[in-house]
């Protein structure tokens, strides 16, 4: 049987290789067509070229952004091509690209664009096709090669053109962007890798909340933000990247902010999202998930090193080990046993919290708890819309009939309010929304952020 296996691997080639020629000869003569009617005819002001395989951006190396001076001599044809991130506004394939650009600088499986009355490309060619719409007119499709047929399934792209134009031609209060950080993800891995926190179970929803007070929406300044009441001290938003960890970067800033607030300043260090994720472990599931209610628990009984002694580890598995160790003292609080992870961080101090509160779902409430004591996690509800939110105040756009059905699910998602607002701090980085944060419709219990909305006691250092 193995005899047959170097015959058909040269076979396979042999059928790539005429593919190959037809594509070019196919291309050169649109090259010659486009440039007869317009011998200046560029799509970005640059000579289109002819794709074909070879070396390129992986000796050139790949350019972030738009950038004209990033190219490569393209020997075959006599050109130049072009190896900068400005080159994901074309389609796969592009002649202006070079033919390598997208498994060298963004290490994604080939893609070919099929016309919309084809579904069964040759089995040669069985590759995995996403979100293709980002591109061009066809409809989203997540394709494997069974029996040498296509099966295609209907799913939903993160990032949707269309929705975007949408939105930011209609009246919504708000604005959209297409976010290259969500280029080529599904909605469905959205939901999985971008959010993270387990929806609040019915003994968390029933937790008591701090008795109302009297006062109104008047006794509070117009506009106010914890950055501002005490500015160093409120820590901004990190990135936890495709880390379903909402839960833990939640948890760990607010924790930060108001140690910081009730210290006045002497502890001012932003506490460890991977301690959490590493280390509470106890039906937590990391960067697949958790509770913000194990997070408090863990915080109170074991407390957090900073951000600096136990730092993200991206270019390792998310669940690795627990790095840090810790002991009662004779003062009955925390001490580690064991050196930080960063070596290059000398102090592994533990800070320990009390326990948390709920406040009411009232907004002055709310506001007041904001105002007086620091920033508060809340955990809301997160729908397709909400990845591409750029700026504004943000209120989900109900899907249309016109719609999947799916795209009117949301997930669970934990972020930190720090302004009466509602300006919350996300987990994406200072990339996404409004560096970072984003307004959310206040007082109408916008996609539940006000249902559940907790803080913690005064820092037990």
């Amino acid at each position: 049987m193995w005899i047959y296996t170097p015959i058909w691997v040269l076979y396979c080639c042999a059928i790539v290789v005429c593919r190959e020629k037809q594509v070019t000869s196919r291309n050169n003569v649109l090259l010659k067509e486009n440039l007869a009617e317009d011998s200046n005819y560029s799509g970005r002001n640059r000579a289109k070229r002819t794709p074909s395989r070879g070396s390129y951006c992986r000796l050139r190396g790949c350019c972030p952004g738009r950038d004209d001076d990033c190219t490569i001599q393209y020997h075959e044809r006599n050109a130049i091509c072009y190896c900068d991130d400005f080159c994901m506004s074309d389609p796969p394939g592009s002649a202006d690209c070079c033919p390598d650009f997208w498994t060298a600088c963004h290490r994604l499986p080939l893609r070919q664009l099929v016309p919309p009355h084809m579904r069964t490309p040759p089995a040669t060619h069985c590759e995995l096709l996403i979100c293709l719409q980002q591109w061009s007119h066809l409809a989203s499709c997540s394709s494997k090669c069974v029996k040498s047929q296509w099966e295609c399934s209907d799913e939903t792209c993160l990032i949707r053109p269309s929705l975007i134009q949408q939105i930011n031609d209609g009246n919504y209060g708000w604005k959209a962007s297409n976010y290259s950080k969500f280029w080529g993800m599904r909605l469905k891995e959205g939901f999985e890798y971008r959010l993270g926190t387990f929806p609040p179970s019915a003994a968390l929803l029933d937790m008591r909340p701090l008795t109302a007070s009297t006062r109104t929406e008047t006794d509070f300044p117009e506009f106010f933000v914890s950055w501002y009441e005490w500015p160093g001290w409120i820590h901004d938003p990190l990135d936890q990247r495709n880390c379903a960890a909402s839960w833990a970067f939640s948890t760990a800033s607010v924790a930060a902010d108001r140690i910081a607030i009730h210290s006045k300043g002497l502890f001012t260090d932003n506490l460890s999202p991977q301690h959490l994720i590493s280390c509470d472990t106890k039906n937590q599931h990391g960067c697949k998930g958790g509770s913000i209610n194990g997070a408090w628990s863990y915080l109170k009984k074991y407390g957090l090193v900073s951000h600096t002694c136990y730092p993200f580890f991206w270019n390792q598995s998310h669940q690795a080990p627990c790095a840090i160790s810790s002991v009662f003292d004779a003062d009955g609080k925390r001490r580690a046993t064991r050196p930080c992870p960063n070596d290059f961080e000398p102090t592994s101090r533990i800070y320990q919290c009390h326990s948390p509160y709920r406040i009411s779902s009232q907004e002055t409430e709310i506001m007041k708890e904001i105002k007086e004591n620091g920033p508060v996690q809340a955990v809301m509800q997160v729908y397709d819309d909400f990845f591409l939110y750029k700026s504004g105040i943000y209120k989900h756009r109900r899907s249309t009939a016109a719609l999947p059905r799916q795209d009117d699910l949301s997930r669970t998602h934990s972020v930190k309010i720090i302004g009466g607002q509602w300006i919350a701090a996300n987990s994406w980085g200072n990339s996404w929304g409004e560096n970072g944060y984003f307004r959310i419709l206040r007082g109408q219990n916008e996609c539940d952020i006000e249902q559940l909305v907790v803080a913690w006691g005064l820092s037990a250092e």
